[in-house]
């Protein structure tokens, strides 16, 4: 990095993408020497690929892990980053492969939901900074310990809710506030996503590719189901 671009500067301030300018002062490092690279993890390759991307964009950052449960997401994802950005991150499937190794300044996680605080709590745990995307937990009690593990460990931990962390909100929220539009009487709005049924779906033998057994991580067993993973597993609530 230019000497007159700080570290904590960069961290503080980078741009190019939402994702990137959100996790910037999450991993800026309490007391972290000036210019010296960051080096981070990426656990979840389906919206954690977009992440790592942008990440490796970055002047100063090294994306040195790139880890799913799915071998074949986590080779992609290792290839994709190498032809459009340079950098050759390890392709893994264990998440604690990242968090041993000393380093690595900060995890990632856009992994599925029931992984957002156990994976945040032991990357604390580690000595890692955490940018994890939303929702951060599964019930209040575990975002508590994650809070928890964030001060216990001095670690900074940010969760990835675009419109809380985009300064164009913030400054749209504080306009409000001071009442540039007058008094609000009513206010609309609306979602339209049309999704197609995801069928119900059959008992199966997990694919080669994926450690299922790894992918449940902290959530009760259940047989795998063909149509749930990687993504359908959105529709149901098994904890």
């Amino acid at each position: 990095m230019p000497s007159d671009l700080s570290r904590r500067h960069f961290l503080g301030t980078a741009a190019g993408t939402a994702a990137v300018a959100m996790a910037g002062p999450v991993i800026a490092q309490k007391g972290a020497e000036p210019n010296k690279k960051v080096v981070v993890g990426v656990m979840g390759l389906s919206r954690g690929k977009a992440l790592a991307l942008d990440f490796a964009r970055q002047p100063g950052v090294v994306v040195k892990y790139v880890c799913d449960v799915d071998i074949e997401r986590a080779g992609t994802a290792q290839k994709q980053l190498e032809s459009d950005t340079g950098q050759r991150p390890e392709a893994v499937v264990d998440y604690r492969e990242v968090l041993d190794d000393p380093q690595v300044d900060a995890l990632v996680c856009a992994a599925p939901n029931h992984w957002h605080a156990p994976a945040t709590i032991a990357a604390c745990a580690a000595g890692k900074h955490v940018y994890v995307e939303k929702p951060c937990s599964q019930n209040p009690w575990e975002g508590e310990t994650m809070v928890a593990a964030a001060r216990k460990h001095d670690r900074a931990v940010q969760m990835g809710t675009q419109r809380r962390s985009s300064p164009a909100y913030q400054e749209a929220i504080a306009k409000l506030h001071d009442g540039v539009i007058g008094k609000v009487y009513l206010a609309r709005s609306w979602y339209n996503n049309l999704r197609t049924s995801i069928g119900t779906g059959k008992p199966a033998e997990a694919p080669e590719n994926l450690n299922y057994e790894l992918w449940q991580g902290p959530a009760p067993r259940v047989p795998y189901y063909d149509n749930r993973i990687h993504y359908n597993w959105h529709w149901f609530w098994h904890w």
